[in-house]
């Protein structure tokens, strides 16, 4: 069974904008008791920060998205950590994960051109120590982010069957 915080969370995180009396009538508790929870969850950073997707392409706005898959051989005492938090610190960087598979980091990176993210690769990441190689995957077309779906459906053209 869910914890009362835990289902005040799970709203917020499908809508941060959910008004707090709509929240505390979904829950079950009173406004007070939302608003107390969410407090809480904002001082111990619990709640880290409140976010907006936005439809940049649908905007008109443009600008290039990559995701670098990098290969670090590990230290000993802090294994790929130290690296991550290099990583994490340039203001391009959007997300870096720890990830199983055929590499190590998967890192997400944003720029307005290929060019200035192709530089951010090859002057600034592929040349961190102990970053043994670098795949760079561009971005061409968001479906779905944050659970939000960010296409249209396509409209039906079947001619109807009529008997």
């Amino acid at each position: 069974m869910e914890t009362t915080t835990s289902q005040i969370l799970r709203v917020l995180e499908r809508d941060a904008r959910t008004p707090r009396p709509e929240i505390a009538a979904m829950v079950g508790v009173s406004v007070e008791e939302v608003e107390r929870v969410i407090r809480e969850c904002e001082t111990s950073k619990a709640i880290r920060k409140y976010k907006t997707i936005v439809d940049w392409e649908r905007l008109g706005e443009e600008g290039v998205v990559a995701f670098i898959d990098v290969q670090v051989s590990p230290a000993r005492e802090v294994g790929f950590d130290d690296v991550a938090a290099r990583i994490y610190r340039y203001p391009e960087v959007l997300s870096v994960h720890l990830v199983s598979g055929g590499h190590d980091l998967r890192v997400m990176v944003t720029g307005p051109t290929i060019r200035e993210v192709a530089f951010f690769v090859a002057e600034k990441l592929a040349t961190i120590d102990r970053v043994n190689s670098t795949a760079t995957h561009f971005l061409l077309k968001r479906y779905k982010e944050d659970g939000e779906i960010l296409v249209e459906p396509d409209e039906d053209r079947r001619l109807a069957v009529t008997p």
